[in-house]
C-alpha cells in the first residue's frame, strides 16, 4: 500500500500564522505578567530575552531542522534519526494526547463566560460563582460522580469546531483557520489592551510590572524562571514544532521562521502583561489595596479575578466579551496544534488518510476530554494533570532529545548544515553552544529544582493517593505508552524499504543538482541527506 503523498502550507505566511498561533495559547495571556511582576519587574525582562535568544529560537530552530529535514511527523523522524529514538516521539504523542484532553475544558469555559460576560452573571462573588454554581467543583479530589452540563455542551462544540478544521487539512484547514483566528486575536487584544489603558489606576498597575528590580538579576531562580516562561510558551517539547515543520515545502527559511515566531511570541506577550496589569492597577485602586493583593495567574486571574474587574468597570460587558473571546481564540490555535501532532503519527505508522484519521484519533482525543474533564472533579484532574505532564513530560522530554540528539548522537552538526543549506541566515558556533551546553543545563536545573519543590510539599496540598494516579501516573503513563507504541511494528517492512528508497532516489537526485544537497560526512544513510539547497 503506497503512503499518500504529504501535505504542504499554501505558503510562507500560512505556516508562520500556523506557527504563532500554536505559541500564543493561554499561558502568553495569564501565565506571563504574574512570572514577570514576580521575578524583578521590568527586569525581568533581560533574562527573558536571554533565554528566547539561546534556549527558545535555538530550540525552535533544531525543531523546525528535524521536521523539514526528514518531512516525517514526531515518531517517523526520530525513527530515521536512530531507531531506539522513536520513543521520544511517541512519547510526545502521548503528551499531546493528555495536554489536548484537558486543553479543551479549559476554552470551553472561556466560552460559557462570553456568555456570562453579558449581565455579569458571575454576581457579587466571582470565586463562588466558577467553583460552585458554574464547575460544580466537588469539596475534594477524587473520582467523579456527576457531569456538568454548563461544562459538557460547550466541550462538545469546541471538539466539532477543531475536528472539522482539522479534517479539512493543513492548507484548507489548518492554514486558513489561523490566518483568520490570528488577526481577530490580535485586533481584539489590542482593543482591550486599549480600553485596559483609559482605567483608574492603569498607571499603577503598570507601574507594578514594569517598574525595575535590579537586584533581581543576582538570583538564580529568576533566569530558571525566564527560561522556563520561554520554554513553555513556545510550543516546543510537544512534537509541534516537528510536525508543522514537516508539512514546509523543501526551500524553507527554517531560521528565519523561527526568528519571526520566537518573537511574535514574545510580543505577545509583552502586550497581555499590559493588559492584564493595567486591569488589575484599576482593581487595587477600585479596592484601595496593592498590586501585589490582587495579582494573580492562571485559572484563578481568567475566571475569578477578571470577572470581579469586569463586574466594576464601566463598560465590562463589552471588556468581557473581548477578553474571554481572547482565549477562546488563543486555546483553540494552540489545540488544533497540539492534536495535529497525535493525526500526524498516526497517519505516518498506518497509512491513514486525513479524514479517517482525524474521525478515529482525534475522535478519541475528543472523547475521553469529554467523558473524564466535564465533571465534578474535573477541576482538579485538570489541575493535577497540567503540573506533572508539563514538568515531567514536556519539559523532560526536551531535555532527553537536546541529551540523545546533541550528546549521545552528536547531530547537532549536521542539522545546522540542515538549517544553513535551506535558510537566510546562518547559524553560529552559538546554536551550537547554547543548545549542546546552556539549555540542556538549565533544563536539567529546572528538573532538579522542581522535584526538589515536590518532595518538600504536595503540589497544592493534594493527597499523596491523587497525586499518584492524578499526577505522578498520567505523567510515567505517557512515558510508558512512548515506550510500548514504539515497539509495535511499522506498516511493513516492504512499505518502509520502499521509503528509504525513495528518499535515498530523492537524495541522489538532488546531490546532482548542487554542493547545498551533498550528504553529509557520517549521516548514516541516504534518508538522511538534507532536503534541497543553498537559495
Amino acid at each position: 500500500m503506497s503512503s499518500p503523498s504529504r501535505e504542504q502550507w499554501g505558503s510562507r505566511a500560512g505556516f508562520l500564522f500556523a506557527a504563532i498561533g500554536s505559541a500564543i495559547g493561554l499561558g502568553n495571556i495569564w501565565r506571563f505578567p504574574a512570572v514577570a511582576y514576580e521575578n524583578g519587574g521590568g527586569a525581568f525582562l533581560l533574562p527573558y530575552l536571554v533565554a528566547l535568544l539561546t534556549a527558545g529560537i535555538p530550540l525552535l530552530i533544531l525543531e523546525y531542522s528535524i521536521g523539514h529535514r526528514f518531512r516525517k511527523s514526531a515518531p517517523a523522524a526520530f525513527r530515521k534519526l536512530a531507531r531506539p529514538a522513536e520513543v521520544i516521539g511517541w512519547w510526545q504523542v502521548a503528551i499531546c494526547f493528555v495536554v489536548a484532553a484537558y486543553y479543551a475544558v479549559i476554552i470551553a469555559w472561556a466560552v460559557r463566560y462570553i456568555g456570562y460576560s453579558f449581565g455579569e452573571q458571575w454576581g457579587s462573588d466571582a470565586n463562588a460563582f466558577f467553583f460552585g454554581d458554574f464547575l460544580q467543583a466537588a469539596e475534594k479530589p477524587g473520582l467523579m460522580s456527576s457531569y456538568v452540563d454548563g461544562v459538557l455542551w460547550p466541550l462538545i462544540a469546541i471538539w466539532a469546531v477543531v475536528l472539522v478544521i482539522l479534517a479539512l487539512g493543513i492548507r484548507n484547514g489548518i492554514e486558513k483557520a489561523n490566518k483568520f483566528f490570528i488577526p481577530l486575536l490580535v485586533l481584539f487584544f489590542v482593543v482591550l489592551v486599549g480600553r485596559a489603558l483609559t482605567l483608574d489606576g492603569a498607571g499603577k498597575g503598570l507601574d507594578g510590572l514594569f517598574r525595575p528590580d535590579w537586584s533581581a538579576l543576582g538570583d538564580g531562580s529568576v533566569w530558571v524562571a525566564a527560561y522556563g516562561q520561554i520554554f513553555f510558551s513556545l510550543s516546543i517539547g510537544f512534537g509541534i514544532m516537528i510536525t508543522y515543520a514537516s508539512y514546509l515545502r523543501k526551500r524553507s527559511d527554517l531560521t528565519g521562521s523561527a526568528m519571526v515566531a520566537g518573537f511574535a511570541n514574545s510580543a505577545f506577550e509583552i502586550l497581555a502583561g499590559i493588559g492584564v496589569f493595567a486591569t488589575l492597577g484599576f482593581m487595587a485602586a477600585a479596592q484601595g489595596v496593592g498590586v501585589n493583593e490582587v495579582a494573580s495567574s492562571g485559572i484563578g486571574l481568567a475566571f475569578v479575578a477578571f470577572p470581579t474587574v469586569i463586574s466594576q468597570m464601566p463598560m465590562g460587558a463589552l471588556f468581557g466579551v473581548l477578553f474571554f473571546a481572547s482565549l477562546v481564540l488563543a486555546g483553540l490555535t494552540s489545540l488544533i496544534s497540539i492534536v495535529e501532532v497525535v493525526i500526524a503519527a498516526v497517519q505516518d505508522r498506518t497509512g491513514m488518510r486525513r479524514v479517517p484519521a482525524v474521525l478515529s484519533v482525534g475522535g478519541a482525543v475528543a472523547l475521553v476530554s469529554i467523558l473524564v474533564f466535564p465533571t465534578d472533579s474535573g477541576i482538579y484532574l485538570l489541575d493535577a494533570a497540567d503540573h506533572f505532564i508539563n514538568q515531567y513530560g514536556i519539559a523532560l522530554a526536551a531535555l532527553v532529545v537536546l541529551v540523545v540528539v546533541g550528546w549521545l548522537l552528536r547531530r547537532l552538526p549536521a542539522f545546522q548544515k540542515h538549517a544553513n543549506d535551506v535558510s537566510s541566515m546562518r547559524l553560529g558556533r552559538w546554536w551550537l553552544i547554547c543548545l549542546g551546553i546552556v539549555t540542556p543545563l538549565v533544563l536539567g536545573w529546572m528538573m532538579v529544582d522542581s522535584l526538589r519543590a515536590e518532595f518538600a510539599e504536595n503540589y497544592e496540598g493534594y493527597s499523596t493517593e491523587f497525586l499518584l494516579w492524578a499526577g505522578w501516573g498520567v505523567a510515567a503513563a505517557a512515558l510508558l505508552v512512548g515506550v510500548v507504541l514504539s515497539l509495535v511494528p511499522w506498516r511493513s517492512a516492504d512499505s518502509e524499504a520502499a521509503e528509504e528508497a525513495d528518499s535515498a532516489a530523492s537524495t541522489e537526485a538532488g546531490a546532482k543538482v548542487g554542493p547545498g544537497s551533498a550528504v553529509e560526512a557520517g549521516a548514516g544513510t541516504g534518508s538522511d541527506a538534507p532536503e534541497g539547497g543553498k537559495n
